[in-house]
Formats: C-alpha cells, sequence, structure tokens
C-alpha cells in the first residue's frame, strides 16, 4: 500500500498553506495498493516530536477501501473526522511551537467497518484499529514556522 502527497515529497517540507501559518488547509492524498480485504480506511496524522508527547492533528475513519484521492482541503463522502489535540473536530495543520517537526500521516487499511462517534480520540480510534489492520502506508512530512529557533 502506498500514501503519497502531489503536495510535498515524503520527508520534504509541508507547504505552508497546509500550516496554522496560513489557511490550514488539509493536503491532498493519493492512495495505491489497498488490499482487497480491506473493508475501510483510517487516516492519522499525528506529530512524535510535541513536547508533551505525541500531538494527534487529524484522525479520520469511514473512508472508503476504493478511494483513490483525498482532494486537497476535503472530507470524501462518508468519512468521519474524529476530535484533534487542539480540541476539533478535522484537521489542525502543523503549528510546531519551536524548532522543525515530523508530521506523519498514516493510513491504514483494516478489515472491519469502523464506527466511531465524531467526538472519539486517537485511543479510541487505536483500540478499534488493534488486531484488524491488514495494511499500513505512511508519509512524512516536515515544517519548522518561520522564525522558530532550532531545537
Amino acid at each position: 500500500m502506498e500514501l503519497t502527497s502531489p503536495d510535498f515529497v515524503t520527508g520534504g517540507p509541508i507547504p505552508k498553506r497546509f500550516t496554522c501559518d496560513d489557511v490550514n488547509h488539509s493536503p491532498g492524498l493519493r492512495i495505491a495498493g489497498v488490499p482487497k480485504a480491506a473493508k475501510s480506511l483510517v487516516l492519522i496524522m499525528d506529530d512524535p516530536d510535541a513536547p508533551g508527547g505525541t500531538f494527534n492533528h487529524w484522525l479520520i475513519w469511514g473512508l472508503s477501501p476504493d478511494l483513490k484521492e483525498i482532494v486537497t482541503n476535503s472530507v470524501p463522502n462518508g468519512a468521519v473526522q474524529g476530535l484533534n489535540d487542539f480540541k476539533k473536530n478535522g484537521y489542525g495543520g502543523p503549528c510546531p511551537p519551536s524548532g522543525e517537526h515530523r508530521y506523519y500521516f498514516r493510513l491504514y487499511a483494516v478489515d472491519i467497518p469502523v464506527n466511531l462517534r465524531p467526538a472519539a480520540r486517537r485511543a479510541d480510534v487505536d483500540k478499534v484499529l488493534r488486531g484488524h489492520i491488514l495494511k499500513d502506508a505512511v508519509l512524512m512530512g516536515r515544517y519548522a514556522r518561520p522564525n522558530s529557533r532550532r531545537d
């Protein structure tokens, strides 16, 4: 399975428009190689470099296993967005307090439909995924705020 973006290359910088320093749109994502046995897809975006531990920026489930693309600044039909660590449902772009951080987009193909309420948090998603992941793919981008000091 593969997860790519038309907006940045893996390991490269995430453009400012996808961050808190600009319009904070979610980047476009392209999906390939989903296993035929998958019943749904789940996407999690997190920052493991956050000072207080991993910070969750985007939780989205109910994605069709036939999905090939998530268009920039959109949510596919039927998908549900969970509560991120900004305490909002939906995408919250990179906004590191200092230095450059890594942002991981983690896509999971699962063998069950995922039916969580929109107020679900990362722990709820992780619990549902346990034992049901068929395959995963990761896309990582980096971001440092303008004029940010390096850690």
